[in-house]
């Protein structure tokens, strides 16, 4: 079945990242991937707003991935689809990266309590259609959350590795009240745009694979 693209299908994307959240979440849409996680710098520049800095982590993310599978012996061609990708949970303008210790975890989430915040996912795909990206962001409205449920959580281990302290898939969704936007972007990955973008790369998802 040709792609949507006029491109070939192609069956197995390369993923610049060791997350298992967006491994989990690509193979949900039926996309099988090798993982190919990359190391760059991921500080951002002065002065640089939330939503440009994750776009470009997820441009160097997909480029450095790319360069790093043909480097490999038996690579295939620079047409093979790599997605790099990038989250951020941003508070009025601030970037809440991933919580250095308890301490921090704790102030990370009384501060999200009661009140807004944004998450800031963005997606860039190379391949054969050039490099192809998008940035979603989703309003998120937290409860109030009591000290003792913030102690609790970081108790429980699941908030030490992920951007903002928590995760909204797991554990702290009871803390959640609404989103507006994109629940899977929270997760880490906006499975309705990506499914675009790789379908424009000749990626064949679940859909293309039936008669």
């Amino acid at each position: 079945m040709p792609s949507t693209s006029g491109l070939p299908l192609s069956n197995t994307l390369r993923l610049a990242s060791a997350s298992p959240r967006r491994r989990d979440l690509l193979a949900s849409i039926g996309v099988e991937v090798e993982v190919c996680p990359v190391d760059i710098d991921e500080t951002p520049h002065p002065g640089e707003q939330a939503v440009d800095y994750v776009a470009r982590l997820a441009r160097t993310k997909a480029t450095v991935g790319q360069r790093a599978g043909l480097a490999q012996p038996g690579a295939a061609s620079e047409d093979r689809v790599t997605l790099g990708s990038d989250t951020a949970v941003v508070r009025d303008g601030q970037i809440l990266g991933k919580p250095a210790d308890a301490a921090e975890g704790y102030a990370m989430l009384r501060s999200l309590s009661g009140r807004d915040h944004q998450v800031m996912t963005a997606v860039a795909v190379t391949g054969p259609a050039g490099l192809l990206e998008v940035t979603v962001v989703t309003d998120v409205t937290m409860r109030m959350i009591e000290d003792a449920e913030i102690h609790a959580y970081w108790r429980s281990g699941e908030p030490q590795d992920k951007a903002g302290g928590y995760a909204i898939q797991g554990l702290a969704a009871v803390f959640v009240e609404r989103i507006a936007g994109s629940h899977s972007a929270v997760v880490g990955l906006p499975l309705f745009e990506t499914a675009a973008l790789l379908r424009q790369q000749g990626m064949a998802l679940w859909c293309g694979a039936l008669p």
